[in-house]
């Protein structure tokens, strides 16, 4: 008995799902997008996104109700040749990694997994996850083959750069690693073997790469604005015309759902001897105490309604997942008379304030996330920009 479909993603409205679904449709696959999120299943089928990414919206008005459904029924999963897991381990509260929640959800699966299914695992996973997975499949006594293929996608780039970005493709089983590089590649055009460890790796490696570096344009950053001088000038001048620091990022708040957690993720891999990783962790996250910490000695605080301006954790992006944007505006509850916040992007805070109101009631203003919006505001406040957005300096 064959496949009446191509794809199905499990997870499939999320972040990182639904682009992907997405691209296959839009590459002439028959995909079938699973969720348990009933509102965002709702959302797509009418062909709306259910939030922003950058050229999605016309892909799916393209291919939704011909190529590409969505439902919260887990019977689709039965349906489709290949079955992508979007289901990353998440951390608790304590930043400790549950690598068993992934197998508990193939196991939930099991009874709609088939012979001659190709399962692939596509979020982050703790090193070891993919064999467990091939254990509890093994288990389930039908022959099905299993891959680790991570995301590599920048959110709002993801329409792009799932085409242009090289695939890893990984899998104890030739055949599978056969399988998953003809599914990618409709998508990509390069793919990079590696075995399933190597893999898992490779994806905890590359974020929390990105998380040390911008912990180490943070401290700078505290470092020269601690003397009274603007990093952002001094990084400008130092990277002008000479590779070998155009990389340095600028200094802001580095969050978001996944750099954190995975950088945790690694640390807990190696028996938490991560200084590296648990440094920059401190450094990016107490950025936001150190901003109110010097603004309290140059500004009474305590006498002044304060205006955040950006609340999801990038610049762009209507993602408010762990974002240090909402960290600062707790500290500063604390701190200051009261606090106002605004967000072109975001729709999921019914407190945000409309931004004429935060511009006039506010004495300071705070560029806590660089949106395009903001760079041409005439405003007769003070503005603090510690990401050197606005031109004028990012000394507090």
């Amino acid at each position: 008995m064959g496949f009446e479909r191509d794809v199905v993603v499990v997870g499939g409205c999320g972040h990182v799902g639904l682009p992907l679904g997405l691209a296959f449709a839009d590459r002439g696959l028959n995909v079938a997008l699973f969720d348990l999120n009933g509102d965002a299943v709702d959302l797509v089928q009418r062909g709306v996104m259910p939030f922003a990414e950058d050229g999605a919206d016309e892909v799916l008005q393209r291919v939704v109700g011909t190529r590409l459904t969505a439902c919260t029924d887990p019977g689709v999963v039965s349906t489709a040749e290949n079955v992508v897991v979007v289901i990353g381990t998440p951390v608790d509260e304590h930043l400790n990694p549950d690598p068993n929640a992934v197998t508990q959800a193939i196991a939930q699966l099991g009874p709609h997994l088939r012979n001659g299914h190709l399962l692939i695992l596509r979020s982050t996973l703790y090193p070891g996850t993919t064999a467990m997975v091939e254990s509890t499949v093994a288990d389930l006594g039908k022959t099905i083959d299993v891959a680790f293929c991570p995301e590599r996608i920048a959110e709002g780039k993801a329409m792009t750069e799932l085409f242009e970005l090289p695939q890893i493709v990984s899998s104890r089983q030739p055949g599978a690693l056969d399988r998953a590089e003809k599914l990618f590649g409709n998508l990509a055009s390069q793919m990079v073997r590696m075995q399933p460890e190597e893999a898992e790796l490779a994806k905890l490696f590359t974020n929390t790469w990105r998380y040390i570096r911008f912990a180490t344009a943070n401290q700078l950053f505290m470092m020269a604005n601690d003397f009274g001088l603007d990093y952002e000038r001094i990084r400008t001048g130092l990277a002008f015309d000479y590779p070998r620091a155009a990389d340095l990022p600028g200094a802001g708040f580095a969050a978001g759902p996944c750099l954190l957690k995975d950088t945790m993720q690694l640390a807990a891999f190696n028996n938490n001897n991560f200084v590296l990783g648990h440094a920059a962790m401190m450094v990016n996250e107490g950025l936001p105490l150190y901003m109110v910490s010097r603004l309290e000695n140059s500004y009474p605080l305590s006498t002044m309604t304060v205006g955040l301006l950006g609340m999801s954790f990038k610049a762009e992006s209507d993602d408010i997942r762990s974002s240090l944007s909402y960290k600062l505006k707790r500290l500063l509850r604390f701190k200051a008379k009261d606090v106002l916040c605004h967000d072109p992007h975001v729709t999921v805070d019914p407190s945000l304030s409309p931004l004429d109101e935060v511009i006039e009631r506010s004495d300071l203003l705070i560029l806590s996330t660089p949106h395009r919006a903001y760079t041409s505001l005439q405003v007769d406040v003070p503005i603090v920009d510690i990401w050197g957005s606005l031109g004028s300096g990012t000394v507090l």
